[in-house]
């Protein structure tokens, strides 16, 4: 039997016995009643109308059954004012039908009706007995005029009546809502919580102002409370805890990458030869993704704090997969594996996207497919459809079960071997994953076994010059007639793919066998060859088996050398060779439209001096920076505790003519800032500052600065901080900070800052 139907049950036994009493007391007050009023009452009533009084009694017992039913159900459910509210009026409407009677005609009812209020008193006094409620009316002093069994079997006390509840050992706490407290309660079965209502009413016996209360055990209800709260308490310090370290890792590989930076900007400002060039730059590269990727580790979590933004702008996609491609070829070429990328020239020119996005999500999985292919190699292939960016990544690798599948979007999930899980820490591709989920995209996985994998990236863009950016592309290699003599795989494939679709035609012969049918068959067509490109691999075999055949002796075709970077000799390309021109693998576009329309031969003619000899000299000051600049250069007191940092910024400033002083720490800052005024020995324009540096806090520091406490002058105050934390620049910028610069800073935008605010330094 339910709980319910017992407390029912219950309910009606007690009823039936509070109406025994009551009819005893009836019986008692009416024999003592005056034999006049017992007359006139006892007159024979106008006989009710047929029925009436079964449909009475039928009513007043469904009546009773609901009140009792809703009273078990709603406190049970804790739906306390609500239950109470209709179980009582239930209850009372039935009284009211059982006991009322249709009076004698022309007869008033003299009788007094304090039997009926006594009577369903001691109903409802049973009810919140049964309940286990606390009943109480206490005058407006806090002094208990009657109480349930309930409140003296909690407090052990004998006699109530004349004491306050204070005394009694009940505490009150006060709720959000008016009359209503959480009341603790200490008695001999313990401490017990109870939900405590306050009523102030009028006495009808003395027309006092009492109050009355009612109040039901909650313990149970607000432990419950308690330990949710303890575990949001809990959760929430682990995310701050999570944030703190997010933001220290971020800031701890910040700090190395601005000098890994910096100095390869200050490289770039050398005399270097194109190869050097090339090499700077995908160095200085790689260390933007690295920035990137410490960026979006951040993200991660804000994604999962549900403060996640895009942040779209006009971008172009394919120049974007090149770069990731060929960040990640030198990985591929150094296990023997190769890469390609083919984008579709479906695909326009600039779309609508968050790219930082999209690469790091690219990164992350064709990094993840280089790393667990050992034979073959990578394909990207992208396309547009329907309003999305869509990359299908196909790599060559072992592939994966059902079950791997199933987890290799989870975070620190990974598969493969353990040498293999111990190079990451699985977090890539649920990164990814979040990442194109947030963006209304998505990330999918088909794989088999033994035969490889395939990722697809769908990312939602917009296309905001859509008729000035279509078929661009597609027509720019027309005419061309090409042969290409390559090992089969991602490369070649890829090659073949784009230049049947920019317009020209590739005849791609994998081998020898291959290749003379090939040879044969264009002798035959008398096809005009317009190109004729060897891969590096196969070079040998062309020059033994191939060259001589009349089709490519006797042709005017242009003769280019593909190459891997790793794989380029120190001579110039052509020399005994017989090639016009290079490309390097993996191709960009530009670069293969421009060698086979023959606008170029690829890198250039180099000699082995600039090859092996880097000339990394110093251009002079004068040449560096225009005079003026020297001349009119800010004085500006720089603080940083990083001397790599340090050495960095120092240059990049002096370079561009600005005079620097260097400390390292806030007790030398404060130092050189008691002379930083006209009169000192370094009268500084401007101060340039990281902002965690040993010797004090960062703010607390800035705000003396700014608050001239070191006798300073008021001079601009620069930020140089690694710290990412969400907030963090606008609290600088409130503390009195004139500019706030995440590392590694830009240089440009570094010099271009300073002479902001050194126009608006003080005289």
């Amino acid at each position: 039997m339910s709980e319910p139907v017992k407390l029912q049950d219950r309910l009606k036994a007690e009823f039936a016995e509070a109406q025994r009493r009551a009819a005893r007391t009836r019986a008692q007050e009416e024999a003592a009643a005056d034999p006049q009023a017992v007359e006139v009452e006892a007159a024979a009533p106008v006989p009710e109308p047929e029925g009436h009084a079964t449909v009475r009694s039928v009513i007043a017992g469904t009546g009773l059954l609901f009140g009792a039913l809703v009273l078990a159900t709603g406190f049970a459910a804790g739906f306390y004012i609500a239950a109470a509210a209709l179980g009582l009026a239930g209850m009372a409407g039935a009284i009211f039908l059982l006991r009322t009677r249709r009076p004698a005609a022309g007869v008033e009812a003299v009788h007094d009706r304090s039997w009926e209020r006594s009577e369903t008193s001691e109903i409802l006094s049973a009810i919140h007995d049964v309940l286990g409620d606390i009943v109480v009316m206490r005058a407006l002093d806090g002094r208990i005029l009657s109480a349930n069994a309930v409140l003296t079997d909690l407090t052990g006390a004998t006699d109530v009546v004349g004491r306050t509840c204070e005394a009694l050992g009940l505490t009150f706490r006060s709720q959000a809502i008016a009359h209503r407290y959480d009341v603790d309660v200490e008695g001999p079965a313990g401490k017990r919580i109870y939900s405590w209502h306050d009523v102030t009413v009028r006495d009808p016996a003395s027309g006092d102002l009492v109050v009355h209360s009612i109040a039901r055990d909650v313990t149970e209800e607000r432990r419950a409370e308690g330990e949710r709260e303890r575990a949001r308490q809990r959760a929430e310090e682990a995310s701050a805890a999570k944030s703190r370290l997010l933001a220290t890792v971020s800031h701890e590989i910040r700090t190395p990458l601005s000098g890994i930076l910096g100095m390869s900007h200050l490289i770039g400002q050398t005399r270097l030869t194109a190869e050097q060039k090339n090499y700077l730059a995908g160095m200085r590269q790689s260390g933007h993704a690295l920035v990137q990727l410490v960026d979006d580790l951040l993200d991660f979590s804000t994604i999962e704090a549900g403060r996640f933004q895009l942040r779209p702008s006009e971008e172009p996609v394919r120049p974007m997969l090149e770069s990731v491609v060929e960040m990640l070829s030198h990985r591929a070429h150094e296990k023997g594996i190769e890469i390609g990328s083919f984008v579709s020239p479906d695909v326009p020119g600039l779309l609508l996207y968050d790219a930082p996005r999209l690469r790091q999500v690219l990164y992350n999985v064709v990094g993840n497919a280089v790393k667990f292919t050992h034979t073959g190699g990578v394909l990207l292939e992208t396309t547009l459809d329907r309003g999305a960016v869509v990359i299908r990544v196909t790599d060559t690798g072992p592939g994966m079960n059902a079950e791997e599948q199933a987890r290799i979007f989870q975070e620190f999930e990974q598969t493969g071997s353990a040498a293999q899980r111990s190079g990451g820490t699985g977090l890539g591709l649920a990164i990814s994953a979040r990442i194109l989920s947030e963006a209304g995209g998505a990330l999918t996985l088909e794989s088999t076994p033994g035969k490889g994998s395939t990722f697809t990236i769908r990312m939602p863009v917009d296309r905001p010059h859509r008729a000035a950016g279509s078929g661009t592309r597609k027509g720019v290699l027309k005419g061309s007639l090409v042969f290409l003599l390559a090992p089969a795989g991602p490369a070649s494939k890829a090659l073949v793919r784009t230049i049947d679709a920019l317009g020209g035609t590739c005849h791609l012969a994998t081998g020898l066998d291959e290749a003379l049918d090939l040879a044969q068959g264009l002798a035959g067509r008398r096809a005009d060859l317009t190109d004729i490109i060897v891969d590096n691999r196969l070079a040998g075999v062309f020059r033994r088996e191939l060259a001589d055949l009349a089709v490519f002796r006797d042709s005017r075709a242009r003769r280019i050398y593909l190459v891997n970077p790793e794989e380029r000799s120190g001579r110039a390309i052509g020399n005994g060779e017989g090639y016009d021109s290079w490309l390097i693998r993996p191709l960009r576009e530009r670069s293969l439209v421009e060698v086979l329309r023959g606008r170029m031969k690829g890198i250039e003619v180099r000699d082995a001096i600039n090859d092996n000899r880097p000339i990394l000299k110093d251009l002079p000051p004068a040449a560096a920076e225009p005079a003026e600049t020297a001349a009119t250069g800010a004085r500006i007191l720089l603080a940083e505790d990083d001397p790599v940092n340090a050495m960095l910024v120092r240059s990049v400033l002096e370079r561009a003519g600005h005079t620097v002083r260097h400390v390292p720490d806030y007790p030398a800052l404060v130092s050189a800032l008691a002379g930083a005024t006209d009169a000192g020995p370094f009268a500084a324009d401007l101060i340039l500052t990281d902002l965690g540096m040993p010797g004090g806090e960062g703010m607390e520091m800035i705000a003396c600065i700014v608050r001239r406490d070191y006798g300073n002058a008021r001079l601009p105050v620069v930020v140089l901080t690694a710290d990412s934390r969400a907030g963090l620049r606008e609290a600088l910028l409130a503390t009195g900070a004139d500019a706030v610069l995440a590392k590694p800073a830009d240089p440009v935008q570094l010099i271009a800052e300073i002479a902001r605010l050194a126009r608006r330094a003080p005289a």
